[in-house]
């Protein structure tokens, strides 16, 4: 069973030199395979660089990371590029390949060296099309998609390897509503598959309706790990007023205006 762990990393910037502070500090955390986890938190609280440090792409400055108890910094470049799958926010393509073949790419740490793509992977790349909704588009140039369309390519080619983790960092970033509860249910259905999902996230209705677990962030410090939004976090980690109401796929929130002294 698959189990990332983190305990007590911090990463500080600059590297060095007198104005050096903590952009994480002391972070603990663990997560495991069928999560959906939701990191939240206000502007500049340091979800982005604990993703990084997360997947493996940013080494901390004290504390460890380890996946299945093996330190994640010792792992070799293919085989993390094998176990874990890292969507960044706001990807970009410049050259217009196919989206067949967009999604290929991500079968890279799995390719031998050498020669045409094997006929063994065509299956796998046709699932990752189908489950997120781009059999259509297959033979499309990729740059010519619409803003969820492109999204929903570039998720595809990260889980087309079949990760164990699969790590996102703002996922619905300039989405419309309709295309983020698209993503939102993708992510779902592929932590149900048995994917470790975590996700940094600032629609936090989508998040309390989605995620399995919330983890929230607050200067560079984790100050919760719950199963549950609440009015009571949301206060605590953006400073609002809000009202909560539903539970699951029904849940809804409104944010107040500030209280008059």
């Amino acid at each position: 069973m698959t189990i990332l762990a983190a305990e007590h990393v911090t990463v500080m910037r600059p590297p060095s030199g007198k104005n050096r502070r903590a952009i994480l500090r002391d972070v603990s955390c663990q997560a495991h395979a069928g999560e959906f986890i939701a990191v939240i938190g206000p502007n500049g609280a340091g979800k982005s660089t604990l993703l990084k440090v997360l997947a493996g792409l940013l080494k901390p400055d004290g504390g460890s990371v380890t996946l299945d108890a093996h330190n994640l910094f010792r792992l070799s470049g293919a085989e993390l590029a094998r176990r874990r799958a890292y969507l960044p926010q706001n990807p970009h393509l410049e050259w217009p390949l196919p989206v067949e073949r967009l999604v290929a790419l991500g079968l890279t740490p799995h390719l031998p060296a050498v020669g045409p793509l094997p006929g063994s992977f065509l299956p796998v790349i046709e699932r990752a099309l189908e489950a997120c909704n781009l059999v259509a588009q297959r033979a499309q140039p990729a740059t010519t998609l619409s803003g969820g369309e492109f999204a929903r390519a570039m998720l595809a080619r990260a889980i087309v390897g079949e990760p164990q983790i699969l790590i996102v960092d703002e996922p619905i970033t300039g989405l419309d509503p309709a295309h983020a509860m698209t993503m939102m249910r993708l992510l779902t259905n592929i932590a149900r598959c048995g994917t470790l999902v975590i996700a940094s996230l600032h629609d936090l209705t989508l998040a309390g309706r989605h995620a399995t677990r919330i983890l929230a962030a607050v200067d560079g410090g984790v100050v919760a790990d719950t199963e549950a939004l609440t009015e009571e976090l949301i206060h605590k980690v953006f400073g609002v007023r809000s009202l909560l109401s539903g539970k699951g796929d029904s849940l809804g929130l409104t944010l107040l205006p500030p209280s008059e002294k």
